[in-house]
């Protein structure tokens, strides 16, 4: 039942609003609170909210109370989503369009839900009241207030809505009522919900007016940035604007003194501007001249208009007789050379002529020079170095694994995406007609059904052919002839006889211990303390007795590109000791490398010593190397001669070749022939992983079994190479440098050569023979009296 209450006022009339039922009919709020004194549009469906309206309309007093229900629907709504706290309201219009009911209420005054009457729709339930009433003015009541409305008019100039809404504000109330301002500012806000509801719980004026001027403040700061930003991007609109508008003003000025170009035009003025100081030649001028007058009727838009900008944007980009000028002191160059490599004596002279021949004819015309040696001898940064010496541009590009020949001649302009090949985007990039181009990893490419790139490459290094040579996507002939090509191979099997005939090779063998080491400080060991961030002075110190033991047994190998990992790992570790605070400098010697790198990866004591056991010297694609051949009885069952070690059938055939001349000559050489009737010999190459072939290794067999048969040690101070042939001729062999070179590295300084190999020794370099004694021989006698002399 709904039974009417007097709220007790201050006045002595009551007001309409100051009676209120105690039994309220509630309707949900699904976004926000709502406040007193505030107007209201809600909008409910007539299926759902139809009998809780009529009872209201029948109730006669037309008062509904509204409560948050943070968020649900209202056609979801239930009794637990409505919060205690609401607003009561009057409902001033309420009207029905289809299956809706548009009301517009005015909140009264707040009111707090006490006991649920029905808890299904229509929802009602036993509420008491907390009327707005205008307390005792105190200064402290006083000082929020003006808070308040001071904020208020700061937020005025920000939001133009701000104002509206205050003019609604003041034409009900005014500032006398310190609780509607504070409901009013809080109405003002974009708080989120709960803090709005936490203002319409705040019964007490003092703390929710508190509560409304952090809002305010929150308001006030957001209202600015969005001030900001709106101002930016209208400032930038604004000057993207004027700046069309001035653009438009320029082209409307140039056609009226005649001089107006459009976008066109420009783009063409734009290709020619590049071609200042060329020297273009008569057919690719015609080319050009023909592929500029169909751009300039081509629709901008069309795909043959950006396909023909391409291809004048590549041809008008090739540096037409722009060269530059080439240094031609030799004492500069020499210069270069020594400072950026050590050693390469014989190289360095090579490329020394070559700079000479240009100087004394004035210019240095294109040639095409092959670097061939192991890997980390400096193939790639000796053609870096030259290109100084000569004061060119230098570029370069692998060859390891191209298969398409496209790559060197360019794509044909039909395909999508097509592009010049690699000589041509070398003279773009350079933009000079004569640089260096170096051509890394020659030995490595490849061959496929798109093509064979060592076929395609005849042309270019062709000095007779490579002065019209034709890319297919420029189909114009351009000149290749001043370009000066290096090229770098480990090794020559994998070159094509034709491509290798049109290069002039110069061999890099590899570096002595010595060598290396001066490598090591004067070059590698800056460079790692640079990259680890180390001070060389200052922080680490490597004694130079301690590079010299890396290079002895830990990189042996031809380059120095172990010896610099070897170096890298110092500078790591040490780096880790200055990061825990350890004394300055740090300073690694000789004796303590195996802190820092662990045990030795080789040793002198590893050389494998004993009858039937003889040095070899071989030459592979690392450089060259040594190889301990053994030899052995394995039992006596049956005769027969077995072999291992991954050997190739040239070294297959030597070693047959080897038992045979044994056999047939056992009483010449002191070998008793009763000791292979019997006896199954087998004779072994160690480092059983790594293929072997070729010839040279023959009289290093012969030796291995006449030492198993006649029971006499060799002495491993001692090394020897040379193919061997069924009467007992020792036939010349090749890389005779690497061999030496290997030979010194491990220490060995007697060496047995075939004496045809004898002019090839005696051109080496003073630096590399130094201290080793070379026995030149022609026939296996010759080579028997040296090892076993004193059998």
């Amino acid at each position: 039942m709904n039974e009417d209450v007097t709220v007790e006022v201050v006045t002595d009339l009551a007001r309409p609003e100051d009676v209120l039922p105690t039994v309220l009919h509630l309707l949900p709020l699904e976004k926000k609170p709502f406040f007193p004194g505030q107007v209201l549009p809600i909008i409910l469906d007539s299926r759902r909210w139809g009998k809780t309206l009529k009872a209201i309309q029948k109730s006669g007093h037309r008062v509904v109370g509204v409560s948050f229900t943070d968020g649900i629907r209202p056609e979801a709504v239930e009794k637990k989503d409505f919060r205690k706290m609401g607003t009561v309201c009057k409902i001033h219009q309420m009207e029905k369009h289809d299956d809706q009911y548009h009301v517009v209420l005015a909140g009264m005054q707040r009111f707090q839900i006490d006991k649920w009457v029905s808890d299904k729709r229509p929802f009602t339930a036993q509420v008491s009241y907390f009327p707005e009433l205008n307390p005792k003015p105190t200064t402290e009541l006083k000082a929020y207030t003006t808070a308040i409305v001071n904020i208020i008019k700061e937020l005025l100039p920000l939001n133009p809505m701000y104002g509206e809404e205050l003019k609604m504000y003041l034409n009900y109330f005014g500032t006398g009522e310190p609780s509607r301002l504070a409901d009013f500012g809080a109405s003002l806000t974009t708080a989120n919900a709960v803090e709005m509801q936490e203002i319409l719980e705040a019964v007490e004026l003092l703390p929710r007016m508190e509560k409304t001027l952090v809002l305010l403040q929150k308001e006030v700061e957001v209202a600015r940035a969005q001030t900001e930003i709106r101002q930016h991007i209208e400032g930038e609109i604004t000057q993207h604007q004027r700046e069309l508008f001035l653009r438009e003003q320029l082209k409307f000025i140039q056609k009226e003194l005649g001089i107006s170009k459009d976008d066109r035009e420009s783009e063409i003025d734009t290709l020619l501007d590049k071609l200042d100081g060329c020297v273009i030649p008569e057919h690719a001028q015609k080319r050009m001249n023909e592929e500029l007058e169909k751009m300039s009727v081509l629709e901008r838009g069309s795909p043959e208009y950006t396909v023909t900008r391409n291809y004048l944007d590549w041809l008008t980009s090739v540096p037409w007789g722009k060269n530059s000028e080439d240094s031609l002191d030799l004492e500069k160059a020499a210069s270069v050379l020594d400072k950026d490599h050590e050693g390469l004596k014989d190289v360095k002279e090579r490329i020394l002529e070559f700079i000479g021949v240009g100087k004394m004819k004035g210019e240095i015309s294109g040639s095409i020079m092959l670097l061939v040696g192991p890997p980390g001898v400096g193939k790639t940064s000796l053609g870096r170095s030259v290109a100084n010496a000569l004061g060119r541009k230098f570029y370069r590009f692998s060859l390891g694994g191209m298969r398409n020949e496209a790559e060197i001649k360019g794509h044909r302009r039909t395909y999508i995406g097509a592009m010049p090949g690699k000589f041509i985007q070398a003279l773009r990039e350079c933009e000079t007609a004569n640089p260096v181009i170096m051509l890394d990893e020659i030995d490595k490419m490849g061959a496929s059904f798109q093509g064979d790139p060592g076929s395609a490459l005849l042309e270019v290094l062709d000095p007779e052919q490579n002065k019209d040579f034709l890319d297919h996507y420029l189909d114009v002939r351009v000149d290749l002839s001043k370009v000066l090509f290096i090229c770098t191979a480990n090794q020559l099997d994998t070159i094509p006889a034709p491509l290798l005939d049109r290069m002039e090779t110069i061999r890099l063998s590899g570096y002595l211990a010595a060598e290396k080491v001066s490598i090591g400080r004067k070059h590698l060991l800056g460079r790692q303390l640079k990259r680890a961030g180390l001070k060389q002075r200052g922080q680490l110190r490597i004694d130079t007795e301690a590079i010299r033991r890396i290079v002895d047994e830990y990189a042996r190998e031809a380059g120095v590109r172990k010896l610099e990992k070897m170096l890298g790992t110092i500078a790591r570790k040490a780096v880790m000791k200055v990061l825990k605070g350890e004394e300055l400098p740090i300073h690694v010697k000789q004796n303590e490398l195996e802190e820092y790198l662990g045990k030795p990866a080789f040793s002198d004591d590893d050389r494998i010593t004993g009858i039937g056991v003889v040095t070899g010297l071989a030459w592979t694609a690392m450089g060259g190397a040594t190889l301990d051949i053994e030899a052995t009885k394995s039992h006596t069952f049956s005769r027969g001669f077995k072999l291992t070690g991954q050997l190739g059938d040239v070294m297959k055939e030597s070693a047959e070749i080897a038992y045979s001349f044994v056999l047939g000559n056992a009483e010449r050489f002191c070998v008793d022939q009763s000791f292979f009737e019997d006896a199954m010999v087998h004779l072994h190459v160690p480092a059983g992983a790594t293929p072997k072939d070729g010839p040279s290794a023959g009289i290093t067999m012969t030796s291995a079994l006449i030492s198993l048969a006649t029971g006499q040690t060799v002495n491993n101070s001692l090394a020897m190479t040379g193919e061997i042939s069924l009467t007992g001729q020792v036939l010349p062999v090749g890389g005779i440098k690497e061999k030496v070179i290997a030979a010194r590295r491990m220490n060995i300084k007697t060496l047995i050569l075939p004496k045809a190999n004898k002019g090839d020794f005696e051109e080496l370099p003073q630096y590399i023979v130094k201290g080793v004694k070379a026995h030149f021989v022609a026939d296996y006698e010759e080579v028997f009296s040296h090892i076993f002399t004193h059998s």
